[in-house]
């Protein structure tokens, strides 16, 4: 027996509404759930009812078996054909820009001369499927001039109404994260790959990444932190060029190229990846002290 609205208490209520925020749901467009087949049945029986016999109302002509002649639904000891059921839609599909939507891409990037031009650059740009699923741009926060800066994957629902990245549960655990080893959003600089949320927080598609990839590059060069740590698969792999996963990568210290520099990259997990799985914080742990280590380094020379 599924509990109605009336019978669930606030905390039961409210979290059931978060649930289905969280997983892209944002309409309900009946107030019960609708059996379509039981539809469809009445649909084919009320047809049935009002389509006329052969030969209704005249007696059988001698030698005709009356139940031969029925209609195949009606016959003695066969059942009536199942209602017809409609196709299930197939999925929508993502539609991949063409060749002048990468290289508008690249020539809005290159033009912007400060992180203000490319943010004006990023919100006029229209190539990309996400922006229009997506209620605000979700930039960067923090000290664009940090030492630190760090790049995760996609704004998440609270990122998207709030227009800040990292405001959600993982962003309350990066802000602890940082705390940690002495670091603020006074005292670092966080962006994303993808500064618009996929609906139902999806795992963005290569092609979105490549439109949005000289952005960040773009973003970085600008920024020109002394050091760059990125945060999850999306943005390990992409910025670093390697099919590894971020449990082979974490931990290891890179380089990143941005421009003509060099600079010194830590793939790590993501904050969400942690909140599915608390076990690995001991290995993010290890990371955030390698981090602080090679700050101190860098600020004593």
């Amino acid at each position: 027996m599924v509990a109605s609205t009336p019978d669930m208490s606030p905390q039961a209520l409210a979290a059931l509404l978060y649930f289905y925020a969280e997983s892209g749901v944002g309409e309900l467009c009946e107030d019960a759930a609708i059996d379509r087949f039981d539809q469809s049945a009445k649909i084919l029986q009320s047809r049935n009812q009002s389509r006329p016999q052969p030969g209704a109302g005249a007696p059988a002509a001698a030698g005709q078996n009356p139940a031969r002649n029925a209609p195949p639904a009606t016959r003695p000891g066969l059942k009536a054909a199942p209602p017809p059921v409609a196709p299930a839609p197939q999925a929508s599909q993502l539609t991949i820009p063409g060749a002048a939507a990468f290289e508008d891409a690249r020539a809005l990037a290159a033009s912007a001369n400060s992180i203000a031009e490319l943010r004006e650059a990023l919100n006029g740009f229209t190539g990309c499927n996400l922006r229009h699923s997506a209620k605000t741009m979700v930039f960067a926060d923090g000290n664009p001039e940090a030492d630190v800066m760090f790049i995760g994957e996609a704004p998440g629902r609270e990122e998207d109404l709030q227009g800040t990245p990292f405001v959600g549960r993982a962003g309350q655990l990066l802000d602890r994260m940082l705390g940690a080893i002495g670091l603020s959003r006074e005292t670092a600089y966080i962006t994303n790959m993808i500064p618009w949320r996929p609906p139902g927080n999806r795992t963005p598609a290569p092609h979105e990444i490549e439109l949005c990839r000289p952005f960040i590059e773009r973003h970085v060069t600008l920024a020109a932190p002394k050091i760059v740590v990125m945060l999850g698969n999306v943005a390990s792999k992409s910025l670093l060029g390697t099919d590894k996963g971020i449990l082979s990568l974490r931990g290891t210290w890179m380089e990143y190229t941005a421009g003509e520099m060099l600079i010194p990259a830590l793939p790590t997990m993501h904050p969400a990846y942690l909140l599915r799985n608390p076990a690995q914080k001991r290995l993010v742990w290890a990371d955030l002290l390698s981090l602080q280590e090679r700050m101190e380094q860098l600020n004593s020379g």
